[in-house]
């Protein structure tokens, strides 16, 4: 297995390649489809609450440090210090400026599939501070965007632009 430390390096230098080539956004959608043997059936069952144990275990297994709550049909979640893009800033290599777009670039597919609404947000590309909101309720998630908007974030990523997929999506879930 390669240590946390290595694998960072790794991926940063295989965002820049493949950013150069203008191949970044295909591999993240690969990540995506990658992740749906992990995450997908729990998150169509479990919804929210799975979306919970899922990051939940992440949070310890990477060390991470970040808060979350579900609040009705609602999860937020804020990551204090990332630590994969901590260890890139710390390493000799030049960050890769789209390395924090991989957690958008996997997610909002897969919260599309399971019928939810996602919005990641970050004040900088260079910061490894950041927040994700997940709903199915557009009007709620909507709300929040816009408040986002207003609090000044400069990077607001979500997957609203699916909205007909996502509701389609939703009602397949809720029959599960």
């Amino acid at each position: 297995m390669i240590p946390s430390d290595h694998f960072v390096r790794f991926y940063n230098e295989v965002f820049k390649f493949l950013d150069a080539r203008n191949g970044l956004e295909d591999y993240y959608l690969e990540i995506s489809r990658h992740q749906e043997h992990h995450c997908l059936k729990h998150f169509m069952e479990k919804g929210l609450q799975g979306m919970e144990e899922y990051w939940g275990q992440i949070r310890v297994e990477e060390n991470c440090i970040m808060s979350s709550e579900v609040v009705g049909d609602v999860r937020y979640s804020h990551m204090k210090k990332c630590p994969s893009l901590s260890k890139v800033l710390d390493n000799d290599a030049e960050p890769c400026e789209k390395y924090c777009l991989h957690c958008p670039g996997w997610v909002a597919p897969l919260m599309t599939k399971c019928g939810f609404y996602y919005i990641k947000y970050l004040r900088a590309l260079d910061v490894p501070e950041c927040g994700s909101v997940f709903s199915d309720n557009l009007e709620k998630i909507s709300a929040i965007r816009q408040n986002l908007k207003r609090d000044g974030f400069k990077y607001i990523f979500d997957n609203f632009d699916q909205r007909e997929e996502v509701e389609v999506n939703k009602q397949e879930r809720l029959k599960v």
